[in-house]
């Protein structure tokens, strides 16, 4: 957290403390004079092993009780872009750590010439011809191919954002075990794509290239018919949550049901249908906030059969006047002085992954110690692990989205306006229901920035739940 303090303007609505990635003896030296870092881990390395990765439930939003984590030992291979699927591998990498970093076991890197291969072999639960097996990744950097028993099943672009592949008709029937291959491209800074501070040559603020997998990918069985998304929103000044519960396969007249919990005491239900807004009247609704983050429970199930578990934060966040005439930020129409540090998110073993659960805690834990409410999570998206962590702990967040183009200048390619403008979307969607995060930061200073007042016009009727 060590950094440079900022002189407090004359109407102050945050104090940031700046991390910008200062390594001891670095100072103003020219990059051609440093010499490589010796390998440090944290104090939590020593929890990771091959067979206990990351096993917490990574989807704390929308939980089913029934998963299987995919996370461990993968064979790898690093090939030429235009190459076939290797027959042969390099060797193994421990998923979900990227393949540049310690954790991984390769400690490798990838330029935008070659392609990462993943592969391994798994146990497919046993289905029924009612339910469906899907194949979760919580982040993959950048661009993936993934294939089962040798079938496309799916691609993606976009680092920072989750996504879901259906892999039920890949599957070799009455097989007791499936194949599984993911080809990943990343061009780091080759390219216009989002990629916060990654860049290929590390130098000064900017840091190591992450490559491929790096949060938890996993497997579900959900029926046919099956949620698939929640949008989840509070109104303090009415009591209420109104929600919005997305589906798949729900045949026509397929109802839901949300009840909102106290602990184990039901507060509120109600009833509506798939895909239709629901509201819930909450009576004398407790508010969240960093000295009292609680949350409600929610339990939502679909009458086809499927069910989740959720939770709602009730809080408001706003800019208005104080007593005095002055705009001040706002939270639950009282002015809350926010006082945080700009958060890198980097981990000298795991890169952009945390090795552990309990590592990922202890960044907020210490910083709600030292008398903070406030992390701008900086040009990186982190695990959803790590918002529900500020949520049940009281730590408000800025959201940055990773810049396209580090270099301070205006503008970048048409492509990569395309590729910037989905992912903001995307995150947003996938981030949203979390009470902590109070602000979305589109760009940073002026990385990668254009069509400043679109997107800002854009993000506000998105979401005019926070600035």
């Amino acid at each position: 957290m060590g950094g440079t303090f900022m002189r407090a303007p004359r109407s102050p609505l945050v104090l940031l403390i700046l991390g910008a990635g200062i390594v001891r003896g670095q100072g103003t030296q020219p990059a051609a004079a440093q010499t490589p870092p010796a390998p440090m881990l944290t104090r939590w390395a020593r929890d990771v092993t091959p067979d206990r990765v990351l096993p917490e439930y990574p989807r704390p939003q929308m939980v089913r009780p029934a998963w299987q984590s995919l996370n461990g030992r993968w064979d790898y291979a690093i090939r030429e872009r235009s190459a076939p699927m290797p027959t042969s591998f390099d060797g193994t990498i421990l998923v979900p750590f990227p393949v540049e970093s310690q954790l991984s076991g390769v400690r490798r890197n990838v330029s935008e010439l070659q392609r990462l291969w993943y592969h391994r072999v798994f146990r497919a639960p046993a289905l029924r011809s009612d339910r469906r097996l899907l194949l979760h990744f919580g982040a993959v950097d950048w661009e993936c191919s993934i294939l089962v028993n040798g079938t496309e099943v799916g691609s993606h672009r976009g680092g920072y954002d989750p996504f879901t592949v259906d892999i039920t008709t890949a599957l070799r029937p009455g097989d007791a075990t499936q194949d599984i291959s993911i080809a990943v491209w990343d061009p780091t800074d080759a390219d216009d794509q989002p990629r916060g501070k990654q860049v290929r040559k590390p130098h000064g603020i900017f840091y190591t290239a992450v490559t491929g997998i790096w949060q938890t990918v996993w497997l579900e069985v959900v029926p046919a018919a099956h949620i698939t998304a929640l949008d989840i929103a509070a109104d303090i000044d009415a009591g209420t949550a109104r929600l919005r519960v997305a589906s798949s396969g729900a045949p026509a007249g397929t109802t839901v049901r949300v009840i909102a919990l106290d602990g184990r005491r039901s507060v509120a239900e109600a009833t509506s249908g798939a895909d239709e807004p629901i509201v819930l009247h909450i009576p004398h609704p407790k508010l969240w906030s960093p000295s009292r983050p609680f949350l409600y429970g929610l339990r939502v199930q679909l009458s086809t059969g499927d069910a989740v578990k959720s939770y709602v934060g009730m809080r408001k966040i706003g800019v208005s006047k104080d007593s005095g005439g002055t705009l001040r930020l706002f939270l639950n129409n009282r002015p809350l002085f926010q006082l945080g540090w700009l958060d890198q998110g980097w981990w000298p073993d795991g890169l952009y992954t945390a090795p552990t659960d309990a590592a990922l805690r202890f960044d907020i834990e210490i910083a709600k110690r030292l008398g903070f409410n406030l992390a701008r999570k900086h040009v990186k998206v982190e695990p959803e692990r790590w918002y529900y962590h500020c949520d049940r702990l009281g730590l408000l967040v800025w959201q940055d989205m990773p810049s396209a183009v580090n270099e301070l200048r205006e503008g970048q390619s048409a492509r990569g306006s395309v590729e910037f403008s989905a992912e903001l979307e995307r995150v947003i969607d996938a981030l949203r229901n979390h009470p902590s995060i109070v602000m979305w930061v589109p760009f940073n200073e002026g990385w990668g920035q254009h069509e400043t007042e679109r997107y800002v016009s854009w993000i506000q009727r998105h979401d005019s739940t926070r600035l």
